[in-house]
């Protein structure tokens, strides 16, 4: 069985929809039980990429101060 990857820092970047603590999704971290294990083997495999590809604090401020100002 594949052991959660929660590390217990659960905050969803608004810019890409993935926890910044894991790099899951909402709706893969509240499937997580029922995923069978290759389900999860393969997710785990991907979570390295997202987690690299996530935004800076500094990048999700930006892109936050860009969205107010052009409304």
């Amino acid at each position: 069985m594949t052991d959660s990857p929660c590390n217990k820092i659960c905050v969803l970047d608004p810019v890409t929809g993935f926890c910044i603590g894991c790099g899951r999704t909402g709706e893969e971290i509240g499937g997580w039980l029922t995923m069978n294990a290759a389900e999860r083997a393969a997710l785990v495999a991907r979570l390295p990429a997202r987690l690299a590809g996530m935004t800076t604090r500094a990048g999700r401020r930006e892109a936050r101060n860009a969205r107010s100002s052009s409304s």
